[in-house]
């Protein structure tokens, strides 16, 4: 009886383990790799549209004296350029993972240049330590998970 008890446990821990609920690993590539498809999108959707907030903004004063074109049309290409960088995690997360945590260091680097926005530069680095989390995960879940 012990045996079978044993043996039932086993079963019922092989099934959990072999289940995406029994594999915290999975379920945290999932949640990393839908918000960082997301988050980007909407993010450079909103440089057109500035519903959340005013992007213009975060763009660094010596920044904007050096770009060639002026700091609104900089922030589109920004905008463009998140858009894709999520449709890249979308299709090959292990890439696209390294291209956002990339995009935020230099995001972090033009925030630092800002006083008072600090705050933000930490919360990015936040950000793409998950992007470094998500790349490191699609390692072991496949680069492809929508089987593009």
């Amino acid at each position: 009886m012990a045996v079978a008890l044993k043996v039932g446990a086993t079963t019922s821990s092989a099934i959990q383990s072999t289940s995406a609920i029994g594999q915290p690993a999975r379920q945290a590539f999932w949640i990393l790799y839908a918000g960082f498809v997301a988050l980007p999108i909407l993010a450079g959707l909103d440089k057109f549209f500035h519903l959340l907030v005013n992007w213009d903004q975060y763009l660094a004063p010596i920044v904007t004296r050096i770009l060639p074109v002026s700091g609104h049309t900089f922030m589109l290409a920004v905008g463009v350029i998140e858009v894709v960088a999520g449709l890249l995690v979308l299709a090959r997360p292990r890439i696209g993972a390294y291209v956002v945590a990339l995009w935020l260091w230099g995001i972090i680097v033009n925030l630092m240049l800002i006083p008072g926005f600090f705050d933000i530069a930490l919360r990015d680095f936040g950000l793409s330590l998950g992007a470094l989390a998500l790349a490191r995960l699609s390692a072991q879940f496949g680069s492809k998970p929508l089987g593009v």
